[in-house]
């Protein structure tokens, strides 16, 4: 079992930054793939960046890559997503999920943790 809380997120102008952190409790990140999942008002759940035990890392989509990075601290049990340069399109609340398993996947039944989400808004 593991818990995760996301913080970071909030009002932006376009062209700024933020980084988000997701701190997981229980057992340990080494253990798990951690991706990020965003979602805006009226839209499905996007993937958006996941890291595996391995370090293995998945960007996607094409609008984020360039701008988006996502790193893990183990020892802080932590994974951050950096984001650059953002959009107003990129408003959304963002999630982290954990998977036991050591690969990443951009399928966000394929997770078994959620945290409760961070909104990130981005102004024109």
């Amino acid at each position: 079992q593991v818990h995760l809380v996301e913080s970071g997120g909030g009002l932006v102008q376009a062209g700024g930054s933020l980084r988000l952190s997701c701190a997981a409790s229980g057992r340990t990140f080494s253990s798990y793939a951690v991706g990020w999942f965003r979602q805006a008002p009226g839209k499905e759940r996007e993937f958006v960046a996941g890291i595996g035990w391995r370090g293995d890392m998945i960007i996607s989509p094409d609008s984020v890559k360039g701008r988006f990075t996502i790193s893990g601290d183990n020892a802080k049990n932590t994974v951050y997503l950096q984001m650059n340069s953002l959009k107003p399109e990129d408003t959304a609340v963002y999630y982290c999920a954990a998977r036991t398993q050591y690969y990443v996947s951009s399928y966000s039944s394929q997770y078994d943790y959620w945290g409760q989400g961070t909104q990130v808004t981005v102004s024109s």
